[in-house]
């Protein structure tokens, strides 16, 4: 039951929302239809929008909204659970659609004491080739992700957990000014300190995935850029997540490899062909991701391999960036002068 002002409830729905007009209304709408059994209430932080998201949120009374000058996602979460009173937290987007098991679901976990945290799933309704890679990737991940007795990854769009343990760890890093890779910093975080996350596959939200190639590129280039960020602040993590299939990781060498094996064959440096052996062995790290797929989707498990070869090539570049963006920072940093202290 949607509880606004009831100290006793169970649960605080957070969402963040900037110029959200034209999509929070479809969130608000299934957070009304939960069915959970239990008292929650709902807060959106409205991070300075200038559209006319203030109007839509006065249509739902019982949301409580928090208004602020924009400071970026991070720190509108983290303003949210600071308003909060209930013991566990969670989180969505306010492009999320949650079905109305969601909140039952993900409140499940918190029965045990050592749970910390948890994390739901995406689902899309689009027919597009690429929103419907978006769903078969993120689909291969939870297959992952489900033989873990324990996460490290927890993404906002479906993220709840223990409030005391979340302001423990200062909450999102907003260092992170766009909304990206602060959700997997935190995560990282509480790992590290040995506590328990799990993830929770019946906890979904419907969710708009990019419909366009361009957008699908542009996107998996921030998250690689920003991923950066957070692997720095979080160096164990470089090499193995719960969240990223190793072949993924292994994926993103294939720009800077093939590059060389062109060059390579321009000058003659092999008598086969370096350019098709790479090619070759890029393919067999698509083909148990492209078998399954093409298990539910034929045209989408065929066309897979070269998808995949331009999702590697744009987070290749995003990585490139991301580190350049790093050295740069800190060599900035490393140049400031030092301040001098009057006596």
């Amino acid at each position: 039951t949607m509880a606004p002002g009831v100290l006793s409830i169970a649960v605080s729905v957070i969402i963040p929302t900037y110029n959200g007009a034209s999509k929070i209304e479809r969130c608000l709408t299934a957070l009304r239809g939960q069915d959970f059994d239990q008292s929650f209430d709902v807060i959106v932080v409205n991070d300075g929008s200038t559209d006319g998201t203030s109007g839509v949120l006065a249509k739902y009374p019982e949301v409580r909204v928090i208004t602020q000058a924009n400071a970026g996602p991070a720190a509108a979460r983290n303003r949210g659970v600071r308003e909060a009173v209930a013991e566990i937290i969670v989180f969505t987007d306010d492009d999320c659609e949650p079905l109305p098991n969601w909140l039952t679901e993900m409140f499940k976990p918190f029965a045990d004491p050592e749970v910390v945290g948890a994390k739901g799933v995406y689902r899309t309704r689009q027919r597009e080739i690429i929103s419907r890679f978006v769903q078969a990737d993120y689909e291969d991940r939870y297959r992952l992700m489900a033989r873990q007795p324990t996460i490290d990854f927890i993404d906002t769009y479906s993220a709840a957990f223990r409030r005391a343990r979340f302001l423990e760890m200062d909450g999102y890093d907003t260092s992170f000014p766009v909304a990206c890779a602060e959700d997997v910093e935190l995560s990282y975080r509480m790992a590290g300190k040995g506590w328990r996350m799990l993830f929770v596959p019946d906890a979904i939200v419907y969710h708009l995935h990019p419909n366009t190639f361009a957008a699908y590129l542009k996107k998996k280039f921030k998250f690689a850029f920003w991923r950066v960020l957070a692997v720095k602040k979080n160096p164990s993590k470089a090499v193995n997540d719960s969240h990223t299939p190793p072949l993924m990781k292994l994926q993103l060498l294939f720009c800077p490899v093939m590059f060389l094996a062109i060059l390579g064959d321009f000058f003659h440096l092999s008598a086969t062909s370096l350019t098709l052996i790479v090619l070759l062995g890029f393919l067999l790290t698509v083909l148990p991701f492209s078998v399954r797929v093409f298990g539910k989707d034929p045209v989408l498990g065929t066309i897979s391999p070269l998808i995949t070869i331009a999702r590697s090539c744009a987070q290749f570049l995003g990585v490139f960036s991301g580190v350049s963006y790093s050295i740069l920072n800190s060599a900035i940093a490393a140049f400031q002068p030092v301040p001098v202290r009057k006596l």
